[in-house]
């Protein structure tokens, strides 16, 4: 099993969610983060004062899928998020060793 971790733009989260649901990922975990890469942030202007904006909020997708659905999945992942433009993301790959459900005591295939 591989942990795939996605950070991209907040406004492709829709695409992508339905974009995995239609290659039968359904589940994930969600969550807001801030970063930056090379963009480095950027300045804004408030009331009158320009202050640098260092940290971009980005959204972080976590799925945790079997080995055969990796590429597909990064696939989809790669061409719904790409806008083109600098501050589309990244993708980390790591393997899972294993996975418990709390709630049943199901381990690996059965428990994601």
């Amino acid at each position: 099993m591989k942990k795939v971790e996605a950070i991209i733009k907040p406004f492709k989260l829709d695409d992508v969610r339905e974009s995995l649901a239609d290659i039968g990922i359904t589940g994930m975990t969600v969550s807001e983060v801030k970063g930056f890469g090379r963009q480095k942030g950027h300045t804004e202007l408030y009331r009158g004062a320009e202050y640098m904006v260092d940290f971009l909020p980005k959204v972080k997708i976590e799925l945790v899928i079997q080995d055969e659905q990796l590429e597909q999945a990064i696939d989809v992942i790669v061409d719904t998020a790409r806008t083109g433009k600098i501050g589309d993301g990244k993708i980390f790959v790591t393997d899972v060793e294993r996975v418990i459900r709390i709630r049943t005591g199901e381990e690996n295939e059965e428990a994601v």
